[in-house]
């Protein structure tokens, strides 16, 4: 069977702040349901900013390896191209980047009109949170 690139030169990335490795794309929001779809892109072997899915999120990998690492910094999952994923939320931290290549992956973040991310420094003291509110703010903005 042949691999096969994702092409994403036409996705229109964003930056989130000024957080490092991470660049997102909002595809849709659903209000009504509190459901977002959103594409997210983590540098190659890099992490981004420690935090906790307060909300369910459905994952599937497009392009490359989702690394998933306890806050210490060691692994502790590998997600292969392909691999489709259900997390319901969590209070445990974490932090994600991409493998040898940058990484590409769909989120359906689903099921809470609140808080869905708690962003964490490394004493696990919480730095900022992202709201369902906050996509559809991004997502408007960038329509």
């Amino acid at each position: 069977m042949s691999a096969f690139n994702f092409d994403d030169r036409n996705i229109s990335w964003q930056k989130l702040g000024d957080l490092e490795h991470l660049r997102f794309s909002i595809l849709d929001v659903d209000e009504k349901n509190n459901i977002a779809d959103v594409l997210f892109k983590f540098s190659a072997n890099e992490q981004i900013v420690l935090h906790r899915h307060l909300a369910h999120n459905n994952t599937f990998v497009i392009q490359g390896e989702h690394r998933l690492y306890h806050p210490n910094g060691v692994i502790k999952e590998i997600r292969p191209v392909g691999s489709l994923t259900s997390s319901p939320p969590s209070n445990e931290p974490h932090r994600e980047g991409g493998g040898d290549q940058d990484v590409i992956i769909a989120f359906s973040i689903r099921g809470s009109d609140g808080v869905l991310y708690e962003l964490l420094d490394d004493d696990m003291n919480v730095v900022a949170t992202i709201s369902m509110q906050d996509l559809i703010g991004l997502y408007n903005a960038n329509r």
